[in-house]
């Protein structure tokens, strides 16, 4: 499958800078020792990738789902074989004791980055999930960084998201908020961030689920409405490995806008999808009849689409990496921008967010407008759109 003709590309987004930096990236890559958390989803795997193939002294990989952890091995020693450094898997929640305990017995590391999120809009559908999202991308964040510190590594990397500039959703909002108790934690460790679009057919998303529609004999669905920025997961990876080495502190790394990224709607990639794979797209009027379909027109060279307007909480009506208020470096490099920032937090709003959510869990009791109301406390002119429908409702 060729991932940039489905998503309108024609070439690599990042070839120029990596390869201008590629000498420098082999010298201190290969003289470092790296932690990967959240090392085995699509993100992490491409990360873990860039850094193995440039032959690091020490290349550790932490991930809470053990059969992805496999998977990432078994890609790693097919395509790349072995190297001469210390590669380790650890299948390890980074909120659990036990990865306290791992972080004690070594935590020797120059390069930490920390890829584990919960990146799904539907993920505050209910307030259970909600509270998890918040700990996984908040505050497990900020106990990495903080034993990062304690550890004596030289740089911290994590993953923001385009969705943390003005956002709408919670997820979004999430990623915001953390990026304030990095700024915190930049006082004592330098860190860098990046913000980027989202990554073509990356597990979990839109795009990967129709490889198992197709694979499971069912309907193609899609919003019509809804444009969006794509890379591919390499410059996921390639985009993430040059802020973590190249980024001064506090710097948040994202791609230019050009004519080689531009916007494409969901149901445009679903066509060119279908296409590829030999089918002609059919459109159907609603979920029954695309469920009808499915049993007979593929056999026909034909497959059923549903192709309609977004409704559910929190979609962006666009995207955008940084805010008018943010200041920018687009020079540095061909087509990677920085925001550079000085360090933004107020250290009281903080505290008593962190002291009101940690009530909440103490209690085990809060509902999803608890949560919303210090959201709102900590980013003020938060867009949230609340329609009370969510992607879980829909095929």
């Amino acid at each position: 499958m060729n991932i940039l003709s489905l998503i309108d590309r024609d070439k690599e987004l990042f070839r120029e800078d990596i390869t201008s930096s590629e000498n420098e990236l082999k010298n201190i890559v290969s003289n470092s020792k790296f932690l990967v958390i959240g090392g085995a989803g699509s993100i992490g795997q491409a990360v873990t990738k860039e850094i193995f193939k440039r032959n690091p002294k020490k290349l550790h990989v932490v991930d809470i789902s053990e059969n992805n952890m496999v998977e990432l091995v078994r890609d790693i020693r097919s395509s790349f074989g072995y190297i001469d450094g210390d590669f380790k898997t650890f299948a390890l929640d980074i909120g659990s004791l036990e990865y306290d305990a791992f972080i004690k017995n070594d935590g020797k590391y120059d390069y930490v980055l920390n890829l584990s999120a919960l990146k799904h809009v539907r993920s505050e559908k209910d307030p259970f999930t909600l509270m998890r999202m918040c700990e996984t991308n908040i505050f497990n964040t900020d106990k990495t960084i903080k034993q990062s510190c304690e550890n004596g590594a030289k740089k911290y990397f994590c993953v923001s998201t385009d969705k943390a500039a003005n956002p709408v959703n919670m997820m979004g909002a999430s990623k915001r908020i953390m990026e304030m108790f990095v700024h915190r934690n930049s006082l004592d460790i330098d860190v860098s961030m990046a913000r980027f679009a989202n990554v073509a057919f990356s597990d979990g998303s839109l795009l990967h689920g129709f490889n198992q529609r197709l694979e499971k004999n069912q309907p193609i669905v899609a919003p019509n409405d809804i444009k969006r920025y794509f890379v591919t997961p390499q410059e996921s990876g390639e985009l993430c490995l040059m802020s973590c080495v190249f980024g001064k502190n506090r710097d948040i790394f994202f791609p230019k806008l050009s004519e080689n990224l531009h916007l494409i709607s969901f149901a445009d990639i679903a066509v060119k999808y279908l296409k590829e794979k030999g089918y002609e797209p059919y459109l159907c009027k609603d979920e029954d009849e695309a469920r009808e379909l499915a049993k007979t027109l593929p056999a026909e060279g034909k497959w059923p689409c549903l192709f309609t307007k977004s409704d559910t909480t929190g979609e962006k009506d666009f995207e955008e990496f940084f805010t008018e208020h943010e200041i920018l470096d687009m020079d540095k490099f061909s087509n990677l921008g920085v925001i550079k920032n000085e360090a933004s937090f107020d250290e009281n709003l903080l505290n008593a967010f962190e002291d009101k959510m940690n009530s909440m869990k103490e209690n085990l009791s809060w509902n999803k407008e608890e949560i919303v109301k210090e959201f709102f406390k900590l980013i003020p002119d938060f867009g949230h759109k609340e329609t009370g429908k969510y992607l879980d409702g829909k095929m």
